[in-house]
């Protein structure tokens, strides 16, 4: 007999949309790097991929929802947060995933984030950070850097941006981490990690635009940016998050920042109700929504 070829399985086939690919994601964008990371973190997570939902806003961020083979949703700009709770509080069970970027949670979206982070809603939110909106032209947008040259800043941006660590601390998130698309393995443990914590996560992963960003500040091309990160990156775990602050040129603080536990808004309600109206209102099997 003849022995049969070994048949190579790609592990991650399962957990994509195999009909909707190749992605549409331009070359030397990190996106593809992070949906990898992201694959390989629900994996090691061993968590139910049935009990597990995405949900992602409008840019380039938000394309990874459909190409995720989870229960989906792509919404309206802005508006990942507040679906995603929806999700939550009518079905406590659902992993919910929020996969978007920094103009739809920290511009449009950025009032739902943070209340969203108050309330210790249980969601973990992934934020590709790629310093512009990407995907509408490359406007500034609330984490592009001071100076930089954009479509709607063509003398350079005077813009404060966004320190998105030290904003979800402040608001009260209970585990928050930034790294970069060089930084895989990294990143792939924190994915890992808050497919298991109860609460509001929040992973910032800085990734390359080389055409809408890197282009136009002469920067180089997305291979440039990858050593840039190398050389830059500064793995600080434990660092306080008002020392996360990016200036350009400077070092770039990464690591997993916070990482504590408190009461959930789920909880909360439910023990508020139960102590409001008694025993008899709550029924364990139907959720509180009300």
């Amino acid at each position: 007999m003849t022995a049969e070829a070994p048949t190579n399985v790609n592990p991650f086939e399962m957990y994509y949309r195999s009909d909707r690919l190749p992605h549409i994601w331009c070359p030397g964008c990190g996106l593809g790097t992070t949906v990898n990371c992201f694959a390989q973190a629900l994996i090691n997570s061993k968590v139910d991929i049935d009990k597990t939902a995405i949900v992602s806003g409008i840019g380039c961020s938000g394309r990874t929802a459909g190409y995720m083979n989870l229960d989906s949703f792509h919404t309206t700009h802005g508006r990942a947060i507040p679906f995603a709770t929806g999700l939550k509080l009518a079905n406590p069970d659902l992993n919910v995933v929020v996969y978007s970027g920094d103009g739809d949670l920290f511009a449009i979206g950025g009032n739902h984030i943070m209340h969203a982070a108050r309330r210790n809603m249980d969601l973990k939110v992934i934020c590709v950070n790629n310093l512009t909106y990407a995907m509408t032209g490359g406007q500034t947008g609330p984490a592009t850097p001071m100076g930089s040259i954009s479509a709607t800043a063509v003398y350079g941006s005077y813009d404060e941006p966004f320190n998105m660590p030290s904003l979800m601390d402040a608001a009260g998130a209970v585990y928050v981490a930034r790294w970069t698309t060089f930084h895989v393995k990294q990143l792939e443990k924190s994915m890992t990690e808050i497919m298991n914590k109860k609460g509001f996560c929040f992973i910032e992963v800085l990734s390359p635009c080389p055409i809408m960003y890197q282009r136009r500040n002469k920067q180089g091309d997305a291979v440039d940016t990858m050593k840039m990160y190398k050389e830059k990156g500064k793995i600080r775990n434990g660092a306080h998050t008002f020392e996360t602050h990016m200036v350009p040129g400077g070092d770039i603080v990464l690591g997993k920042f916070v990482d504590r536990d408190r009461p959930g808004y789920i909880d909360l309600m439910r023990q508020h109700l139960h102590e409001k109206l008694g025993e008899e209102f709550i029924n364990e099997g139907v959720p509180v929504c009300a």
